[in-house]
């Protein structure tokens, strides 16, 4: 499952260049410090935890490329962030992104054993560009939000507290910006988040008490409700008795997006849709997420095939999202995408 950056380490390095201090010492790395192949660890998370440590202290970002299964085993694989092709989005005609890739090879493979160990199965350190040890600090894979700060920034949002004085006033308490582990960036996108998922007093009530209404009336009515591990109402999904007898005779090809945000949460409202007989579109069920990821797009596509009696499409339209896609393959693997 590869995992796209939207934009480059490099960037946010341009980002914060006036904090820079050069008089920061760069870390030496010792041969015995260095990867092994043939290390094993106690789990995936502690062997990412210590790469990213290592590329850290050498100057180099990391991004997670790929999963696999193979014979009953798992592999993965992490490499330098400035590997692979660069891909132009082209939404800045005038001022396109800078070519901040090298096809890069440096990357660590590893194997997870069944009970859960991971083993370095192979290695390459070589890196084709600069290593810049002084400056990893900005490097997107080196920035961590640990859970005390991250609920310092709910708690503080909730009370008026905006992100930049927040930001400010742990950048104090870190004595410097070369301390902090974390940008304001990062806070400002973590609160973003956040602000999907806190409805308004009463509203995920109302949700469920107009379901319920909705299923008293008619019990072919779908719905489900997502709830997170704070029990926060997180996506929603549901599908009238139209929509459930439309597919039927309709579903053979679905359109499916999230280009509408018609909500004060900002949630995006994503609607499956076929065509009938008379070639007029028919709903066949949608959604609010709050987060336009794999995960999110898995369970509404699981939660979606569940309500419609687990009969799949033979294909879907979509807008090239990577996320999508990744979760089409997982649940419609037969459809044409």
């Amino acid at each position: 499952m590869e995992e796209v950056f939207v934009s480059s380490d490099e960037e946010d390095i341009r980002e914060g260049n006036n904090n820079f201090d050069d008089s920061l010492e760069e870390d030496i790395v010792h041969e015995d410090e260095k990867p092994q192949v043939g290390t094993i660890f106690s789990s995936k998370d502690e062997l990412q935890e210590y790469y990213k440590s290592y590329a850290q202290s050498m100057g180099f970002g990391v991004t997670k490329l790929s999963n696999k299964n193979d014979d009953g085993k798992k592999y993965f694989t992490l490499a330098c962030s400035r590997g692979s092709k660069y891909v132009s989005k082209a939404k800045k005609l005038l001022n396109p992104n800078p070519l901040t890739k090298t096809q890069c090879k440096a990357r660590l493979n590893a194997c997870i054993s069944l009970d859960g160990t991971v083993t370095i199965t192979k290695l390459f350190l070589e890196h084709n560009h600069d290593l810049i040890p002084d400056k990893a600090r900005y490097f997107r894979s080196s920035k961590i939000l640990d859970p005390r700060l991250k609920r310092r920034l709910e708690l503080n949002d909730q009370v008026g507290i905006n992100v930049s004085r927040n930001f400010r006033s742990m950048v104090v308490e870190a004595n410097g910006y070369e301390n902090m582990t974390f940008g304001e960036k990062g806070c400002r996108n973590y609160i973003d988040k956040v602000r999907r998922l806190r409805l308004g007093a009463g509203d995920a009530e109302a949700i469920q008490n107009y379901f319920v209404k909705m299923q008293k009336q008619n019990s072919q009515f779908y719905y489900v409700l997502d709830i997170d591990d704070k029990s926060r109402l997180r996506n929603v999904f549901w599908a009238d008795a139209r929509c459930r007898a439309a597919y039927e005779y309709f579903g053979e090809v679905v359109t499916f997006d999230t280009t509408y945000l018609t909500n004060k949460y900002d949630m995006p409202f994503a609607p499956f849709v076929g065509v009938n007989h008379h070639g007029q579109s028919v709903l066949l069920g949608c959604a609010l997420l709050s987060k336009e990821d794999t995960k999110s797009f898995t369970w509404l596509f699981q939660t979606w095939l569940e309500c419609m009696h687990g009969r799949a499409p033979n294909a879907i339209i979509t807008d090239q999202d990577r996320a999508m896609k990744n979760a089409i393959e997982a649940v419609f693997p037969k459809a044409r995408h």
